[in-house]
């Protein structure tokens, strides 16, 4: 699943390609996503200009004239940047082409995105309870603390809350809390201040460090740019289940924690 370096990535690759640029045409192929794509979408973007591309947590928005478009990735989607008039194959489910001669493209081969709608002034359902962005000042020691007091759920779970803070996906959440010298699995309650003031450092690093190379390659996620990520090759414990550990050179373990993987080193992380 794309996480929120993968994201952002992409915002910042069709960023170029949209901004100041006018919705031309939408062409929906297949309107049931995750969520029924709004019917109305081919009537009222056109003509609309597209002021800037941002985040929310793991959602892409399109902020235009009247609102924006929100665009989740889901499971498998991807965002492309292509020249109007490319073909379109089996999962390309919809197209917003541009007065540049460009269009994007989401490809979506399990249809767990979702292109929706949020008008001027109003705030989506899907966005008003998400917590802060993990690397906004909100997002700190004091403010970490305060949401794990008396927690006694695994703080892999905790900070993986959007509720609690938002886009700290599996593979980033394992790799900050080895980083950190963590357990996946003590409960949040149960972890010192200064230890989770190094856990918001380490977790603000690590996502940096997976923005600036671009996002991780995994089997279904391709940039907007079309390129892929290269984080991958510098992960510590994320998928390698049976493997020494880089640090120390113990066997690293798995266990699962909320119906998820999650591999750590049983001597780094305490």
């Amino acid at each position: 699943m794309p996480e929120l370096p993968e994201v952002e990535t992409t915002c910042r690759g069709i960023a170029p390609f949209t901004e100041g640029q006018s919705v031309q045409a939408v062409h929906v192929r297949q309107p049931q996503l995750r969520w029924p794509v709004p019917a109305s979408l081919g009537e009222l973007l056109p003509g609309q200009r597209v002021q800037r591309v941002y985040r929310r947590a793991k959602y892409i928005l399109i902020a235009l004239d009247q609102g924006d478009l929100l665009v989740h990735l889901g499971m498998s989607g991807s965002l492309r940047v292509l020249p109007v008039g490319t073909p379109a194959l089996k999962h390309d489910h919809v197209d917003l082409e541009f007065s540049n001669g460009y269009l994007i493209r989401l490809t979506d081969p399990r249809r767990f995105g979702a292109v929706l709608w949020q008008p001027l002034n109003t705030q989506h359902p899907l966005l008003s309870t998400l917590g802060p962005e993990p690397l906004s000042d909100a997002f700190d020691a004091a403010y970490l603390l305060s949401r794990c007091q008396g927690r006694k759920q695994p703080i892999k779970q905790r900070i993986m809350d959007n509720h609690v803070v938002v886009g700290v996906g599996n593979i980033y959440a394992s790799e900050a809390l080895f980083a950190a010298g963590i357990d996946p699995r003590r409960p949040a309650g149960r972890i010192s201040a200064n230890r989770l003031a190094r856990l918001v450092v380490e977790i603000k690093r690590v996502l940096d460090n997976a923005i600036t190379r671009g996002g991780t390659t995994l089997r279904d996620f391709v940039g907007g740019d079309g390129k892929p990520g290269y984080f991958q090759q510098e992960l510590f414990v994320y998928g390698r289940k049976g493997e020494p550990c880089k640090q120390c050179g113990s066997v690293l373990k798995e266990v699962r924690l909320g119906q998820r993987s999650s591999v750590f080193c049983p001597e780094c992380q305490r």
